[in-house]
């Protein structure tokens, strides 16, 4: 890869393009009292992370479908379609439940970056297109170990042993496609550079809205979390029947 392509690399391996830029130098402070226990910051940006991980990389795992040249490709853009089509449902599923605004749209950056990539054919897409993902999927993964090694939130950590499960997943069919440049990829996951909120940022959804909706394929083998197994008042919360406290919105 080029000199471009890999700065282009390395600006989307910092994780907070993934969702949301750090709102607050406190990701620790907690931001609503639930029945299923208290909601930090870093809980409710991981939701929204989660979310538009999947504004973006469904998407590019429809195009892969179209455009990928190898098998391993097309079958990395599978369990991309069906695996964020179904973090895509938990996290619709319990957001409103903590009062989280979600998205509807990916940031300015991830969607230049999708613009990209439908520019892009042949072996060129291909060998982008491994390598990116397994780079973002590489940075978001750490996000994830630590938000479900710390959060007292139920609801928060089903949702981090998910998200676990399909990017290790994802990570695995990336490198299995034998087009990742480990050293590129390592390096741009490990030297991010500082770019604007404004880039990293998803908008609003202006009010009214229909919420977008990431339909799983014929064929899916992945499930949205199952809440009735979850139960309430299991994660150090005031008990079931608390509504949480207002949330700031994703934008």
């Amino acid at each position: 890869m080029g000199g471009a392509m890999a700065l282009t690399l390395a600006a989307l391996a910092y994780p907070s393009m993934l969702g949301l830029s750090t709102v607050s130098s406190s990701q620790s402070r907690i931001i609503a009292q639930t029945q299923w226990g208290p909601l930090t910051e870093a809980d409710r940006d991981f939701v929204v992370k989660v979310r538009a991980a999947g504004l973006w990389e469904y998407p590019l795992g429809q195009i892969g479908l179209q455009k990928g040249s190898t098998k391993g490709v097309k079958t990395a853009s599978e369990h991309l379609v069906d695996g964020h089509a179904a973090l895509d449902a938990s996290c619709r599923k319990i957001a409103p439940m903590l009062n989280i605004t979600l998205p509807n749209v990916a940031s300015p950056q991830q969607v230049g970056f999708v613009n990209q990539l439908k520019g892009e054919s042949g072996k060129q897409f291909d060998t982008d297109f491994a390598n990116i993902l397994r780079m973002t999927h590489g940075s978001i993964f750490n996000t994830i170990a630590k938000i479900r090694s710390t959060t007292k939130n139920s609801l928060v950590r089903a949702l981090a042993d998910q998200a676990n499960d399909t990017v290790l997943d994802h990570i695995t069919v990336m490198e299995k496609t034998g087009l990742v440049d480990f050293d590129q990829t390592i390096f741009n996951q490990t030297t991010p550079p500082k770019l604007p909120s404004s880039d990293l940022t998803p908008p609003a959804p202006p009010a009214g809205q229909p919420e977008v909706v990431l339909t799983p394929p014929p064929t899916a083998t992945s499930t949205p979390l199952d809440l009735g197994a979850l139960g309430g008042g299991t994660g150090g919360g005031t008990g079931a029947g608390l509504t949480p406290s207002p949330v700031p919105s994703a934008g």
